[in-house]
């Protein structure tokens, strides 16, 4: 058997897609996305999303259409939007379904139950957030899912936020 250096699965430079590259070299906010309807929980780390200040703000995201997320807030309509810090890596990638998580990744941490769907217990910052439209559109590979705010928890800020960049995290 022989180690590589190099990451076995990635395909030559030249098939890379530019846009991925171009979407990997932005910083990104690693925020997980959570929601619960008729007693299913389901949740997604999403880094592809921006905050629209005004009254209401909204939470504009790029979500995978063939998701658990989007199947079940798409019946609950109303969804946590919760901002992870540097502790939050693992919870980060078992919800990006890119690490295992025995018993699912909702077992990793406690979590309170509120009128939006599951906030994790030990994130300082999440919103309460409401679907604005059930069929919202396509932009490439995601659907444009937008999220009216009705509520936003800001605890104590001591936690570092978690960046995703380049297929890697980091903590500012």
């Amino acid at each position: 058997m022989t180690i590589h250096g190099e990451h076995p699965f990635l395909p030559p430079e030249s098939e890379r897609s530019p846009v991925r590259r171009l979407r990997g070299r932005l910083p990104s906010p690693v925020s997980l996305w959570t929601t619960a309807y008729d007693g299913k929980r389901a949740g997604l780390t999403v880094s592809s999303m921006l905050v629209a200040d005004g009254d209401p703000g909204f939470v504009i995201g790029l979500i995978d259409p063939d998701s658990d997320l989007w199947e079940i807030l798409r019946e609950a309509r109303t969804a946590v939007v919760s901002l992870l810090g540097a502790p939050h890596q693992q919870l980060a990638d078992a919800f990006g379904y890119v690490a295992p998580a025995p018993g699912g990744p909702f077992r990793m941490i406690e979590w309170d139950d509120t009128d939006w769907g599951p906030a994790p217990v030990g994130v300082s910052t999440w919103a309460g957030c409401r679907l604005v439209d059930p069929d919202p559109p396509e932009v490439g590979w995601a659907l444009q899912v937008q999220l009216e705010i009705v509520q936003v928890e800001l605890a104590a800020d001591e936690l570092a936020p978690l960046v995703h960049r380049r297929g890697r995290y980091t903590a500012l």
